[in-house]
């Protein structure tokens, strides 16, 4: 056991240098950011929730004191009734039973079973080998709109708006989908994958370029996800604000 141990104390000491090296590479601080802070610097009004699960995002900046309009967006439908209650008694927050993407329509979502790791993408195996717990287990059909398509029924031109996604490997089609309404977004937090997760999703170094590319800059990461037998890192939000 005490070898055991050693080992994965070497290899959680690799992960922690080898994120180390990123972030001072990119130059930014890796912790866990201050929503409340963030959002009140850049005057944000409307935060677009888009996979919101139970609605625990929404109610996280309640608590944090954010007092302007929640959009969540959850396509399955025991999520969604969940957030549509949490929900009902603030006339800021709008449940939209929803998934965003790059097209309209319908689809199939992979359900997994802890319901947070549901993607519309396939999972790859590493996914499933370093958390048991994410495996899908049903489907379900969705359906699928686009950021622009919403945009403005809930934004009005005076708005400061931020997007959080969190839509397990689907960023890339989130934002292919809001290619109008991304110039008028002030700032964006996205889940990135460090190794691929789900089949064909972008992975950070991607992300990082498309966003950079429509004028934002990385302000802050956060992990969100590690490989328990090794200590790797998979996972973490990123959070982008217009300069």
């Amino acid at each position: 056991m005490a070898a055991a141990s050693a080992w994965q104390q070497r290899a959680l000491d690799r992960a922690r240098t080898a994120v180390s090296t990123f972030t001072r590479r990119f130059g930014f601080d890796l912790a866990r950011f201050d929503r409340g802070k963030l959002l009140g610097h850049h005057a944000i009004t409307v935060v677009f929730d888009v996979g919101a699960n139970v609605g625990q995002y929404g109610a996280e900046l309640r608590a944090l004191g954010f007092r302007g309009r929640i959009v969540s967006c959850e396509p399955l439908r025991a999520g969604f009734e969940r957030v549509a209650r949490r929900a009902a008694g603030d006339p800021k927050w709008t449940a939209l039973h929803a998934a965003l993407g790059d097209r309209e329509g319908t689809q199939t979502i992979n359900v997994s079973a802890n319901l947070q790791s549901s993607s519309l993408l396939p999972m790859m195996p590493h996914h499933v080998s370093a958390a048991p717990h994410s495996a899908y287990e049903r489907t379900e059909q969705v359906t699928v709109t686009r950021l622009d398509t919403i945009f403005g029924d809930h934004a009005g031109p005076d708005d400061r708006v931020f997007v959080k996604l969190d839509v397990q490997g689907f960023e890339r089609f989130v934002l292919a989908g809001a290619r109008a309404s991304l110039p008028r977004i002030r700032g964006m937090q996205l889940e990135m994958s460090l190794v691929p997760l789900y089949q064909g999703e972008a992975t950070y170094g991607e992300l990082i370029a498309e966003m950079t590319g429509h004028g934002f800059q990385l302000m802050s990461v956060e992990p969100v996800f590690r490989d328990p037998r090794s200590g790797q890192l998979l996972a973490m939000d990123g959070v982008f604000f217009r300069p």
